[in-house]
């Protein structure tokens, strides 16, 4: 794979990116993200 993929891949998994929520369907991470990410615990 090349960088670029590695990196987009690392955003896409990454919660606190804005590509994460992209790849999910929102236009860009939510201000409550982190209580987003609580309630998935």
């Amino acid at each position: 794979m090349a960088q670029h993929d590695d990196d987009n891949r690392s955003q896409q998994l990454n919660p606190e990116h804005d590509a994460y929520w992209q790849s999910r369907g929102e236009d860009e991470r939510p201000d409550d993200w982190e209580d987003l990410m609580d309630d998935e615990d």
